[in-house]
Formats: structure tokens, sequence, C-alpha cells
């Protein structure tokens, strides 16, 4: 069997899996909060106490929500160090870190059926690349580039780039983000915190009915759900808001991978608003790029609704490790 992991800033996910022809099959897989443990090493040390299976793996392929260098890896949103000799010493095995998307880059080529949600048919082509985007604690996005008839995965930490206002209204957002950090990045507007930034955008001199608390951890989903139901006007407005820059932002991505092979959407916030994706605005700002419209709507675009896709693809990494 082989230990696959995917470490958030709020949320890891640990696993054994049992390599198969087709698709890693899952032998456990438990959930961690990540901030109530001091180190990884530490929270390997829960899960060998929880998991009745030996913990002697061959393997153990870890995607990062950080960049990763050499065998180092720093998580973006909190602060945390893995390093993989500390835990290759700790089992006894041959560890491999990846960034979290290139993690789940990896795994899309075998989600399938009901893990995936179409926003647009398209046309794949079999020569084409792939690009995957994911907002949830941060924003993650990586591609995978087709090398002699082969998808590679490509990390990246484009979620940090320079977020770009398309309007007037977001203009504003802009002068607000730089007066609170110093600049506007793109996971300040499309992830959790992004959505929280956003409430405060629209909710500026109004009170709320619904959120009362920024600093909890429920505050997004909180946001979310008072849109959804359309208990807030305010909260209406930061939940579009985010829904049409997710949209232009995909679309960015889809551009710079040319991804004709087709576009996956990952992370948690997706697949909680994703009847509010689906109301039009999310892929009209993904189209919204003449004169490139036509290629952009060629592309598949799809949801991923496996909450587990990050995982499932660092397991898929270390099957096609030796």
């Amino acid at each position: 069997m082989l230990l696959a992991g995917d470490v958030g800033g709020t949320k890891t996910l640990l696993g054994l899996f049992r390599p198969d022809d087709t698709r890693p099959t899952p032998v456990d897989v438990r959930a961690y909060p990540t901030r109530d443990f001091d180190s990884f090493v530490a929270m390997i040390d829960a899960f060998e106490h929880d998991t009745p299976q030996h913990l002697r793996p061959r393997a153990v392929v870890l995607g990062v929500a950080g960049p990763v260098l050499g065998r180092r890896a720093r998580l973006t949103n909190i602060d945390w160090d893995i390093d993989a000799d500390a835990i290759a010493a700790r089992l006894g095995t041959s560890v491999t870190l990846v960034n979290d998307l290139e993690a789940m880059a990896t795994g899309v080529s075998v989600l399938a059926g009901e893990e995936l949600a179409v926003l647009q048919e398209g046309q794949a082509r079999d020569d084409g690349s792939v690009v995957v985007i994911a907002a949830g604690t941060g924003l993650g996005q990586a591609y995978l580039h087709r090398v002699n008839g082969r998808l590679r995965p490509v990390a990246s930490e484009g979620g940090h780039a320079d977020f770009a206002a398309r309007s007037d209204r977001e203009i504003e957002l802009v002068r607000m983000l730089r007066e609170r950090y110093g600049r506007a990045e793109v996971e300040q507007v499309l992830s959790g915190p992004g959505l929280i930034n956003l409430y405060r955008f629209t909710h500026r001199g109004s009170g709320c009915p619904v959120v009362s608390d920024l600093a909890s951890r429920g505050a997004p989903a909180q946001v979310s759900q008072a849109a959804l139901a359309g208990r807030c006007q305010f909260c209406v407005e930061a939940l579009r808001m985010f829904i049409d820059a997710f949209g232009a932002e995909t679309g960015n991505l889809a551009l710079r991978g040319v991804a004709t092979g087709g576009v996956f959407i990952g992370g948690g916030i997706a697949p909680k608003v994703l009847s509010a994706i689906r109301q039009g605005s999310f892929m009209q700002a993904f189209l919204a790029k003449d004169p490139m419209r036509d290629l952009l709507s060629r592309m598949p675009v799809r949801v991923i609704l496996n909450p587990h896709a990050g995982l499932l693809g660092a397991a898929v990494r270390g099957c096609e490790d030796p």
C-alpha cells in the first residue's frame, strides 16, 4: 500500500491506498484539522494510532498547499514546514512532496461520472493541454501540458498574482484591497478569506442580519449560504462578485494554458455554490475574452465534485513513482 496526503491550511486528508490498474483504491482515509498539530510528523503519529492498518507504506506522496522547494515545503496559509527527509526517517520509506494543485491535476484523468459537473460540454482535443483551478482556504492553479502524448502536471503560484479588475466596481474593490493589504492579489478575492473581503466591500457602512463574527472559520460558508438563500442583499452581491471574478480568472488560466484538453474547477467552494455558478455569469465571464471567445467556447469545463480529488491525485502520483 501507499500513503497519500492532501495537506491544506485548514484540513488535511491522509489515506492508505491499494494500487490498481485503473485507479488507486482507498483502504483507510481520515481527516484532521491541520492547526491541531504542531507538525506533520505528529499528524502521522495520530494517523498510525487511528488506523487499524499496518503503517508501513511502500511510498508516501503528499500534496501540500504551498510552494515545494526540493525536499521541503512551507504551507502558505499556516506557519508549517514539511520536511520529506523527516517523514522518510519516521516511516522508513520514500517520500515525495508536490504542490497540492499539482496533485489534484495528476488525478483529473481518473475522475468520471458523478464526480464531475459539466458547465460547458466543449470538444476536448486528444493533443490538448489541461488546466486546474481550485478555490478553498487559498486559490490554487496548475497546468497539465501534453508532452510526448502524455499529460505532465506543472505547479504554479498563480493565486498570488495580481487581481485584474474588469469593471468600475472591481476597481473600487482593488482600492479597498490595496488599503488593507498593500496590493490586490487574486487569492484575496477568490478563496474563503477572499469571500470575506468581498463581504467587507459590499457591507461598507451596512449591518448584516446573518454573519456576526467574520473571524470564525465558518464565516465564508455563512456568507455564501445567506447569499444563496437571499437573506442579505449585500451577501448576494458579494457572492455574485465572487462568481463573476471566478469565471474571469478561470478563463484567464484557460488562455494561459491553451486548455483545449479541458478545464477543471476544484476546491471546496465551487461544489457548495454550484447552483449560483450554473446561473450563467460564471461562464459569461469565462467566455468574455474576444478575440479568443471561439477558442474558449470549445474547451470542456467541469467542476470537480469529489471532495477527495487532491488526495486521490496524490495516490495516482504514488502509483506512477517507482
